[in-house]
């Protein structure tokens, strides 16, 4: 592997990640009080760039990876030049997959997901979140009207062919950035969900979702988080609880990446939160962009002795930070 190029990227109580990822993408993660880090940006980033004139021509971002067998596989966020104006671009999801979890071959026949429905037209899908359950994956992701957001669902065998099940809060007039842990907590599915403050949905089934009215989490003053949270990669249960990897914005809009440990026993409580980034704004195409200053996370997965932590950079490139065990 090419040499890693080291960045600002610690727990305030360090992370020891441990064991493997079994099929529900469900992993051991251990909190210890001493430095087993850091990650590090791969000196290779950006991994996928926009490409030709097509779906993916002016921005690839905002990735989900999960690896089942020997082969990581991405859905990722590509936005066209459609439509006119600053913010023009319509967003279709595209796949790409890799044997090492550094370089990845896009799908012949992308996007496997796009716009069909009003609620989807004409800013598209967006964001895309996956965890695997069973032998089914659960994607959520955003459709937006160009007026409304709306966090939505999708499940497929083959994440090529997708049902679509619409909105899964259409009572909410703006809804985005779902993250299903695969597990069950205290007999039912969990959600964390938002993208000012944080909220939990339950469910039976990852079919049908039943929000919880009051957030669990919220900006902060004063710190790398003080405009808004927003989920990043699916959650994923320890032995001290469940570990949600999130992403931040301070009051420059400035995107930055933190952690938060919630109860196993009640997982709307709070147990632990970073209160600085483990990854933030350092390179020049993270900085300028077609938004400027993001590192947003949506993905994380693992092979063998090795974590990655796929993010998006200034909402046009994609890039991964690396863990060691």
């Amino acid at each position: 592997m090419r040499r890693l190029s080291r960045i600002r990227l610690w727990l305030t109580v360090s992370l020891l990640i441990c064991g493997t990822l079994g099929m529900s993408g469900a992993a051991q993660i251990e909190l210890s009080t001493f430095s087993v880090g850091p990650f590090v940006k791969y000196e290779g980033n950006p991994i996928l760039l926009p490409q030709g004139v097509g779906f993916e021509s002016k921005a690839v971002f905002n990735p989900a990876v999960i690896r089942d067998g020997d082969t990581f596989y991405m859905l990722y966020r590509a936005e066209d030049w459609s439509g006119k104006g600053c913010w023009n671009g319509t967003s279709s999801i595209g796949l790409a997959y890799s044997k090492d979890g550094i370089h990845f071959e896009r799908y012949a026949d992308n996007p496997v997901i796009g716009p069909e429905y009003d609620y989807e037209e004409p800013g598209g899908c967006e964001d895309p979140r996956l965890v695997k359950v069973g032998d089914t994956y659960y994607l959520t992701y955003t459709g937006y009207d160009g007026q409304r957001a709306r966090l939505c669902l999708a499940t497929s065998k083959d994440l090529i062919h997708w049902e679509k099940y619409g909105p899964i809060f259409p009572e909410w007039r703006w809804s985005k950035s779902g993250a299903i842990l695969s597990e069950k907590i205290n007999g039912r599915y969990i959600m964390y969900f938002g993208d000012s403050s944080m909220w939990i949905a339950y469910s039976d089934d990852l079919i049908h979702w039943k929000a919880q009215e009051k957030p669990v989490m919220h900006a902060r003053i004063g710190y790398f988080d003080s405009k808004l949270v927003e989920p990043g990669p699916p959650p994923i249960i320890t032995d001290k609880g469940i570990l949600l990897i999130y992403n931040g914005s301070d009051q420059q809009s400035r995107y930055s990446t933190g952690w938060v440990m919630f109860s196993k026993e009640d997982p709307t409580k709070v147990l632990k939160r970073s209160n600085e980034p483990i990854l933030e704004v350092a390179e020049d195409w993270e900085e300028f962009g077609k938004v400027y200053n993001v590192v947003f996370a949506e993905g994380l997965a693992e092979n063998e002795d090795t974590w990655y932590l796929y993010y998006g950079a200034a909402d046009t490139y994609i890039a991964v930070a690396i863990c060691e065990k």
